[in-house]
């Protein structure tokens, strides 16, 4: 009898701290997790951000916490968290106790491995009390979004022939700026008149700052890129880095070009993110760093599959009536006969065409 009382008594208790300590763990539970950063640079270290509240009276005795995260996304491992990775997302569990009324704070050490626009919608919270009696679950919705851009390259880095290109642009610039034309700010310099001075990005800034000119001829230049490694391929991209660099030396390129003050756009034949904004898919020259900001996002966003064949991308390009002539440069793993004629169609509306050189590295890995 007194062996069934004390049964008794153990199942009493065991439902009683259920009840307590397990049946509502989420009930009072804030939680979110954010990125230290909302734009960054292939191969950055940045760093994610998980905050978690309990704001019971008691204790949550066992937190269980799921993710679904990006596989291109390195994370450094510890003790209490569990990641099963796979070729494209990678799953994150952990698994720890919250004390009453505490806050805690967890930092995750990321490596930012690949290019690309990623969400984190949501994290999968799950609450215990000490023997599993009730085990509560609960998604929270996040809609937390990072972009990575394409690494960007030191000049010394680029194929000679892209150098070559820059120079020519650099070259046909007037050297008498345009007063009416600007193109972003810059730090003022000795010599500069005081009626150059922009107060109100300097008050922004903590700096004097003063409009930047544009030129009356500054060229307008225009990257397209080609995401087709050979003439035979019509889907999936069968050689992902060569792709990967060509858009790595492309955002060095825009790059350099926007901050010597001249204008650069970007369009490419490939499908853009599902998270990318749909103006992404072909951006027109434009000049200042708002403006590269959006030509790094429009080139993280580019996926690895074929929109349209090269050719009709150069087709469309060439049917369009603009009043300016555009230096454009094809970014192209092979150049085909289609290839070539597109180009033609280009120089004969009066634009200039370049090709850009891939590198011999990228050559062979395509040959």
């Amino acid at each position: 009898m007194a062996v069934m009382w004390l049964f008794l008594a153990c199942g009493a208790v065991m439902v009683l701290q259920g009840l307590i300590l397990g049946r509502n763990a989420l009930g009072k539970l804030a939680y979110d997790r954010h990125f230290s950063t909302e734009t960054c640079y292939a191969g950055d270290r940045i760093e994610m951000v998980e905050v978690i509240e309990n704001k019971r009276r008691v204790p949550i005795p066992w937190l269980r916490l799921e993710a679904m995260l990006p596989a291109s996304l390195g994370f450094k491992r510890s003790k209490e968290t569990w990641i099963s990775e796979g070729q494209i997302y990678q799953n994150h569990t952990s698994l720890f106790s919250l004390p009453a009324r505490t806050r805690i704070t967890r930092t995750h050490q990321i490596q930012c491995r690949g290019r690309g626009i990623f969400r984190m919608d949501t994290a999968t919270m799950t609450g215990s009390d000490l023997f599993a009696m009730y085990t509560p679950s609960l998604k929270v919705k996040l809609d937390k979004r990072l972009v990575v851009y394409p690494f960007l390259r030191r000049d010394e880095e680029l194929p000679s022939s892209w150098k070559t290109w820059q120079g020519e642009l650099a070259v046909r610039r007037w050297i008498v700026e345009d007063p009416f034309l600007f193109t972003g700010v810059r730090s003022y310099a000795p010599g500069d008149a005081m009626n150059r001075i922009h107060w109100k990005a300097s008050a922004r800034s903590g700096e004097l700052q003063v409009h930047q000119h544009g030129y009356t001829a500054d060229p307008k230049a225009m990257i397209l890129l080609n995401i087709e490694v050979s003439e035979q391929m019509w889907n999936v991209v069968t050689k992902p880095q060569i792709i990967e660099d060509a858009l790595s030396y492309a955002a060095t390129c825009a790059a350099a070009l926007i901050r010597q003050g001249m204008a650069a756009g970007f369009a490419s034949n490939a499908y853009l993110s599902p998270e990318a904004d749909a103006r992404l898919a072909r951006l027109d020259p434009d000049y200042g760093i708002p403006h590269l900001e959006e030509l790094l996002e429009a080139m993280a966003a580019v996926e690895l599959k074929v929109y349209r064949p090269f050719y009709e991308q150069l087709k469309l390009e060439a049917e369009t009536d603009r009043a300016e002539t555009i230096d454009y440069l094809l970014v192209t793993p092979h150049r085909s006969a289609s290839i070539l004629e597109g180009a033609r169609l280009l120089e004969q509306k009066g634009h200039r065409v370049s090709f850009a050189d891939l590198g011999e590295d990228v050559r062979e890995a395509g040959a």
